[in-house]
């Protein structure tokens, strides 16, 4: 693959909206700590300085219009971080969605949010039933934000609602398949990530949309996410359009237009 990191933002908007664009994109935003370590700053410096990525983040990808951003805001494993550091992410949360609910009613972008919701502060859960609420009508871009998520919390609970459901007779255990497996999942209606993007270096997904990214594209790059701007992700979406999205077929059905979707 060329290395396309000498092109201008300019240039390399122009090549992807050439080429084919992802529907979904789901980033797992790292190294916020390392990055304030960096500089001898406090950890929320880095988060701060985050805030700002993801503002660059969300409007580049309305803009060019990807329909789905999921960005992995707050693990389950998180709650195990230093409860002033889990307050401050919190108070950023509730500042960010505060300060930003206007323009995304503006621009069109649907706020949602998945994981134990439930476990979040009272405060940071009403803040986030609100932009919920007031942004359900957009359509140009789904912001969804995963917030005390874990992938096998997300599919144990899928399983424990089928059983209920079963139980109850709603549904047949011999009409069980991927689609309506699917239904019980936090991201019930949205389409599989095509791309998950992770800064920082690390090359795992930590837990993050298990279920869902069984044919989605992978980039890891070393960028903290502070530093991981408009220009970084145009990268990653250039990277992702150069590669052969097969599905288990062969080329040759490929070429054949023999699409296993």
């Amino acid at each position: 693959m060329r290395d396309y990191k000498d092109l201008k933002e300019e240039e390399l908007l122009k090549l992807i909206l050439g080429g084919n664009l992802p529907e979904h994109i789901a980033i797992i935003m790292d190294g916020n700590g390392r990055w304030a370590k960096q500089r001898r700053l406090p950890r929320i410096s880095g988060h701060k300085v985050g805030m700002d990525s993801v503002r660059d983040i969300i409007t580049l990808s309305r803009e060019i219009g990807i329909k789905v951003l999921t960005l992995y805001a707050f693990s389950q494993e998180n709650w195990k971080r230093p409860q002033s550091e889990v307050r401050a992410l919190m108070g950023l949360l509730q500042e960010y969605l505060k300060k930003e609910i206007k323009t995304m009613i503006e621009k069109g972008i649907q706020f949602r949010a998945i994981g134990e919701i439930e476990k979040l502060p009272v405060k940071t859960q009403e803040v986030i039933n609100n932009a919920i609420e007031n942004t359900s009508k957009n359509g140009d871009l789904i912001l969804n934000v995963a917030l005390s998520y874990g992938g096998r919390s997300e599919i144990i609970e899928a399983i424990k609602n089928i059983l209920r459901d079963i139980e109850k007779g709603d549904i047949s255990a011999d009409n069980l398949n991927e689609s309506l497996f699917e239904d019980y999942l936090d991201t019930s209606g949205l389409p599989d990530p095509d791309l998950l993007i992770r800064t920082s270096g690390e090359k795992r997904i930590s837990n993050f949309l298990l279920w869902q990214s069984a044919y989605t594209e992978f980039y890891f790059t070393d960028t903290l996410w502070p530093d991981f701007r408009k220009k970084e992700m145009l990268l990653a979406i250039l990277n992702y359009q150069q590669r052969e999205r097969r599905f288990g077929l062969t080329r040759e059905q490929i070429k054949r237009g023999l699409y296993a979707l």
